[in-house]
C-alpha cells in the first residue's frame, strides 16, 4: 500500500479506498489482509494479467491520439550481453530525445525473446541473430558483429591460439544457446577435440574462470562492460571468424511502430561496433 501510494503520489488510505471500490465493483476480494501484511487472492491473481493489459492499451490510446509525438510505452526485450553492453547507451539517447517515451524491458534468451516478438508480446528486442530465416512478420537491424577469440590467462599471451585449444583444459561456451553454436562449428571445422572441463552460458563467468587458471575458452569478443580485476588476454584466430551478430528484431504489425522507429534511430550510433 505504501509503495503504491508513493508511486501514485497519494495517501495510503486513498489507495485502500480505491481498492475497496474496485473490489465492490468486481464483487470479489482482490487482496487478503492478515494483520499488517497482504497477499493476492485467487481472484486477484486472475484479474492481474488483464488489468495490466488494460493499462497498456490505455497508454497505446494516448500514443495513437497524439500521433505527432513519440509517447507511450515501448515493450522491449534484451538478452544478457546487449542488456548491459548496448542497451544502456541507447536508452540514454532515447530518454533525452523522447522524454514522454516509457520503456518496459524484459530479459531472456534470444530464442525466448524472438518468440515473444513474433507473438506480439514484445514490440522489439535486442538479441543474437537467429540461426534460421526470420518470419515475414519481423524485421532485423544489425548493430554489432563479434569475432571469435581465444580467451586465455595472461601467462599464455604469447601462445598459439589453436595450440591452446588443443592442449589446454577447455571451458566451453554453452552449446545449448545460439551464442555457443559458432564456437562448436569452428572446433569441428578445425578438427579440434578440446579437453573439456566446464560448459556454461555466461561470458563474464567464463572470463573469471579463465583468470583463475581453470582453462581457456573460445568465445565471441563481447561488448563492454567487462569484469574488473581479471587478467586475461583475447587472442585472435588465424583467420577472422564471426562468433555472433547482435541486433534488433521487431514486429511489423505492432501498433507502436512510431516508438520502434525512435528506438532504431537512436541505435544507429552503435553500428560502428561491427568489427
Amino acid at each position: 500500500m505504501a509503495a503504491a501510494a508513493r508511486a501514485l503520489n497519494i495517501s495510503a488510505s486513498a489507495v485502500a479506498q480505491q481498492l475497496q471500490v474496485l473490489e465492490r465493483e468486481l464483487g470479489v476480494p482482490l487482496l487478503l489482509r492478515v494483520g499488517r501484511t497482504m497477499r493476492v487472492t485467487e481472484e486477484g491473481a486472475r484479474v492481474l494479467p488483464p488489468a495490466r493489459k488494460l493499462l497498456q492499451d490505455a497508454g497505446d490510446l494516448r500514443s495513437i491520439a497524439h500521433d505527432d509525438a513519440v509517447a507511450g510505452e515501448l515493450r522491449l526485450g534484451a538478452c544478457t550481453t546487449p542488456l548491459t553492453g548496448l542497451l544502456p547507451d541507447i536508452l540514454a539517447r532515447v530518454s533525452t530525445k523522447f522524454p514522454r517515451l516509457r520503456v518496459h524491458i524484459e530479459s531472456g534468451s534470444s530464442a525466448q525473446l524472438f518468440a515473444s516478438v513474433e507473438a506480439g508480446q514484445l514490440d522489439a528486442a535486442l538479441v543474437l541473430e537467429a540461426p534460421y530465416p526470420l518470419p515475414k512478420t519481423c524485421e532485423w537491424l544489425l548493430l554489432r558483429e563479434e569475432p571469435l577469440i581465444v580467451l586465455a590467462p595472461r601467462a599464455l599471451a604469447e601462445s598459439d591460439p589453436l595450440t591452446l585449444l588443443r592442449e589446454e583444459p577447455f571451458i566451453r561456451y554453452g552449446r545449448d544457446q545460439w551464442g555457443g553454436w559458432s564456437a562448436e562449428h569452428y572446433l569441428q571445422e578445425m578438427q579440434i577435440m578440446p579437453h573439456e572441463r566446464f560448459e556454461l552460458n555466461a561470458l563474464n563467468a567464463i572470463a573469471m574462470m579463465v583468470d583463475r587458471g581453470l582453462g581457456v575458452s573460445l568465445v565471441p569478443d563481447w561488448a563492454p562492460p567487462w569484469l574488473e580485476g581479471i587478467d586475461v588476454v583475447r587472442l585472435p584466430l588465424p583467420e577472422r571468424r564471426i562468433g555472433r551478430r547482435i541486433g534488433i528484431v521487431w514486429s511489423r504489425s505492432t501498433i507502436r511502430m512510431r516508438l520502434v522507429h525512435a528506438l532504431l534511430r537512436e541505435s544507429e550510433p552503435t553500428m560502428f561496433d561491427r568489427r
